[in-house]
């Protein structure tokens, strides 16, 4: 059982979520969890959801397209849009809430996303600095869940990485 805790940080100041956590597991393998699309169906939604990849690609100017599947069958869509990608160290992607034919709805915020992996003496720390156009838009995402459902899917991604 991992004592790691997914720690939230908000800087209201500058629109922005700081999100830390560490896995029991060596830095390539939590790299590949997050930028797998096999991998990241098993633990990006909390559970009873789960994540469904309808298209991945994993390169700078490429696309995850996803929907969180909920336990009744609703299916709800997002879009990565990859900017930066340096291997086993970092990337950042623009988030958005879109249509199953990937079309951006804007009723519901977009965030800016940049994820920082490291090496630690016992596994690998994720770092991910969320940055949103405005404060009301982080706290619309805030309300929708968002604390609670990522520090979740984090816990699924503890198991997995356990197996």
């Amino acid at each position: 059982m991992s004592n790691k805790q997914t720690t939230i940080a908000k800087d209201a100041a500058n629109k922005k979520l700081i999100v830390v956590r560490e896995f029991d597991a060596p830095l390539e393998e939590v790299w590949k969890a997050w930028t797998d699309k096999n991998i990241l169906d098993e633990w990006w939604a909390p559970k009873p959801w789960k994540a469904k990849t309808k298209s991945m690609d994993f390169r700078e100017g490429g696309l995850w397209l996803y929907s969180m599947v909920g336990p009744d069958g609703t299916e709800s869509y997002c879009r990565e849009d990859f900017k930066t990608i340096v291997p086993n160290k970092s990337f950042s992607a623009r988030d958005s809430f879109c249509d199953e034919n990937g079309n951006i709805t804007h009723d519901i915020p977009g965030m800016h996303w940049k994820n920082i992996f490291s090496s630690t003496d016992t596994g690998t720390r994720v770092e991910v600095e969320i940055t949103f156009d405005s404060e009301v838009d982080m706290e619309k995402i805030i309300e929708m869940g968002f604390e609670e459902g990522f520090t979740m899917a984090h816990g699924n991604l503890d198991e997995l990485l356990k197996k």
